[in-house]
């Protein structure tokens, strides 16, 4: 597994590592799976997340997966920041927002996203 807990102004974030998968679709799954796992177990409105989607292709056929995914999550999620959604990649993130209601915020920078994830 990629993904890993990191530390940021005294506050763990979970960083969900989808980077450089490109269009490994299967590859995608897999992770996604792990990190489901880590934050069902994890008590309710409490994750901090971290999603890096950078050099990721993201397709109709992660579709399916990331809603389940999402949806299976949402109660444990406090917020979610994302990085790497552009174009495409980021009409499809709104669909997801709109199927599961869980909102995203997006970023081009890391540390303006785990700024923001700590931020009170």
């Amino acid at each position: 597994m990629r993904s890993t807990w990191i530390e940021h102004n005294s506050k763990k974030i979970f960083y969900q590592d989808f980077s450089k998968l490109f269009y490994n679709s299967d590859a995608v799954k897999t992770e996604l799976a792990a990190v489901q796992e880590i934050v069902k177990a994890q008590p309710k409105d409490s994750v901090l997340v971290l999603t890096d989607m950078r050099d990721t292709n993201v397709g109709s056929d992660l579709l399916p997966a990331m809603n389940a995914a999402s949806a299976a999550t949402k109660a444990f999620v406090k917020k979610t920041a994302v990085l790497g959604v552009v174009g495409v990649k980021r009409k499809l993130a709104d669909l997801l927002t709109a199927i599961t209601g869980q909102a995203l915020k997006y970023f081009d920078d890391i540390e303006a996203a785990k700024n923001w994830l700590t931020e009170d």
